[in-house]
């Protein structure tokens, strides 16, 4: 049972202490690299869009390339590549599959659950207790970079977002009665993520993770919030840009295609949040160039395609109100649609859609204004005055005392109760009578609110669906029938803030902070898209959604909460 160790040199000899000391060195590498051998890095690759899920197959090219510690694969011989930075590393190629990984939120949402995995080897490397190793994980080739550095690089950009030591110091730092201080820092740092390059000196907003990409309304609700309460007015300034020039027919795209395939515009919002986005930034940048001289015109224009007629029977009727709408397309962001099933389709004159066209008219009056164009002032004033007009003599619901939330394109009100009304009273410029505000936000109150946001139908109505899940024609059909949603928060609070100006300020820091404990139950320091409607109101879809974090952003900076 005796071992004897013999040490070998061409120096001069070791005594037997220095002997014993370095073969028990050797033996310790020896071992740490027979452990490493026998539990290595492993990178599985799926090589695919996040909609979709991979099996194995004859496509996935094998061959890999490991030189001067970086691991690099394309999986399908495409531009698309994978490097791993693995300094002081060993590679050793063994390309094979790996079989039936299960996804339990793909089964909770009805949908292909399991995939296969391709790994093309193993990375090999020795660690002591107290070693530090860093990797790089990249799409482009990191020779050269310094992960260590590139990480401390990016915690100090962060820290300079949200001044604080870290989100979870923020989450915790303010008493639970002064929630606005741990809320501003903590969604500072989370709007950071959404705002992301197009093209070569552009900006757009991801609307959320982990399966959307740029959506015209989505990006110009958030834009407030992400990029003007938090101080990136150049951010703003380069995604107004971007989107002016991808107006067509007086419409800005609903969202860009993943495949960069042309954009779609069917929606009939974002357009007009388009208006309401550059003046809010021309109110904190007085950016009279970019706004009066470049995008101005673009909004002349738009609403000329309005007044006369657009995509989707999007047109202007004789009572000066915006109506719209196609059989079998949805518009408005209550835009759930399973095959040829439109769950919301509100043809017609829906409510916020009112509210905003009135809003795009007034902004548009006052940017001709700040222009000395009084022809135009007077054309949009007038245009505003008949829309706001027709509006009040035909929206209130005497009978149930709130706003109808359309009226359909065989001019019949549609009196569901949905949350839609709170735009009258929320906007920069409102179109709802004064007289009617605090009693439209009472029965919103009592009906629709939660401490995560405001249900998208009233639990009283028959079609309420109070639990979001199940396989996509279940999820789609309570998307907004009663579903949750967090960013429908800066409306209300808006709402409530220019409605009662006596307990405005105390309503709005109660309701945040209730809201504040979501910090750390869905995507950690950020919001999710949408809650279920029925206690206790989980958190659901996306675990980052844009116009979540920015509305809430907004509304505490806006109003120096």
């Amino acid at each position: 049972g005796e071992a004897i160790s013999f040490l070998a040199s061409t120096g001069p000899a070791p005594t037997f202490e220095e002997a014993r000391r370095l073969i028990s060195e050797r033996e310790e590498r020896i071992n740490a690299l027979a452990a490493a051998w026998d539990e290595p890095i492993r990178p599985l690759i799926a090589a695919r869009d996040y909609h979709s899920l991979g099996r194995k197959n004859e496509a996935m090219h094998w061959d890999s390339e490991f030189n001067n510690g970086i691991f690099r694969h394309a999986p399908y011989g495409g531009p698309l590549e994978i490097f791993i930075q693995a300094p002081a590393a060993w590679y050793i190629h063994n390309p094979q599959w790996y079989f039936n990984f299960h996804y339990a939120e793909e089964k909770n949402r009805g949908l292909e659950d399991t995939e296969d995995l391709f790994n093309p080897g193993k990375i090999v490397v020795v660690l002591k207790p107290g070693d530090v190793w860093t990797a790089l994980i990249s799409t482009e080739n990191p020779f050269g970079k310094d992960a260590g550095k590139l990480f401390d690089l990016e915690e100090q950009r962060k820290r300079s977002l949200i001044k604080s030591p870290s989100l979870t110091d923020a989450i915790e730092a303010a008493p639970v009665g002064s929630p606005t201080g741990a809320l501003t820092s903590v969604l500072t740092a989370a709007a950071d993520q959404f705002i992301v390059r197009r093209g070569a000196d552009l900006r757009t907003v991801i609307a959320g993770y982990h399966w959307f990409t740029d959506w015209g309304r989505d990006t110009m609700i958030a834009l407030p919030g992400l990029c003007l309460s938090t101080g990136r007015y150049d951010d703003a300034k380069k995604i107004l840009t971007a989107f002016a020039h991808s107006v067509s027919e007086g419409m800005l795209p609903n969202r860009f295609m993943d495949g960069g395939d042309q954009p779609e515009y069917n929606n009939v919002d974002g357009s007009l949040w388009f208006f309401n986005a550059i003046y809010k930034y021309w109110l904190q940048t007085n950016d009279h160039k970019l706004v009066l001289e470049t995008l101005t015109p673009v909004l002349e224009d738009m609403i000329e395609w309005h007044l006369k007629g657009t995509r989707y029977n999007i047109r202007v009727a004789d009572d000066g109100l915006l109506s719209s709408g196609e059989k079998g397309v949805q518009l408005t962001w209550m835009d759930a649609k399973v095959g040829d099933w439109v769950v919301t389709p509100r043809m017609g004159k829906p409510v916020e859609i009112q509210a905003l066209w009135y809003n795009a008219l007034m902004i548009l009056t006052k940017f001709c204004e700040a222009r000395k164009d009084r022809s135009a002032v007077l054309r949009y004033a007038d245009l505003a005055a008949k829309a706001k007009d027709s509006f009040q003599q035909r929206f209130w619901n005497d009978a149930d005392g709130y706003w109808y939330d359309a009226i359909d394109e065989l001019d019949v009100p549609d009196p569901s109760f949905r949350p839609n009304q709170v735009f009258l009273y929320s906007l920069p410029f409102q179109i709802g009578d004064p007289a009617k505000a605090a009693l439209t936000i009472q029965k919103i109150e009592e009906q629709l609110y939660t401490p995560y946001g405001l249900r998208s139908l009233s639990p009283a109505d028959p079609r309420y669906v109070g639990f979001y899940g199940g396989d996509q024609l279940k999820r789609d059909g309570s998307y907004h029938q009663g579903t949750v949603w967090a960013w429908l928060l800066g409306p209300y609070i808006e709402a409530i803030l220019k409605t009662d100006l006596k307990m405005g300020r105390k309503k709005a820091q109660i309701i945040l902070a209730t809201f504040r404990k979501h910090l750390s139950e869905g995507g950690f320091g950020s919001i999710s898209e949408i809650f279920d409607g029925d206690y206790p109101h989980a958190p659901k879809g996306c675990i980052a959604q844009a116009w979540s974090v920015a509305e809430v952003l907004r509304v505490i900076a806006e109003n120096k909460l």
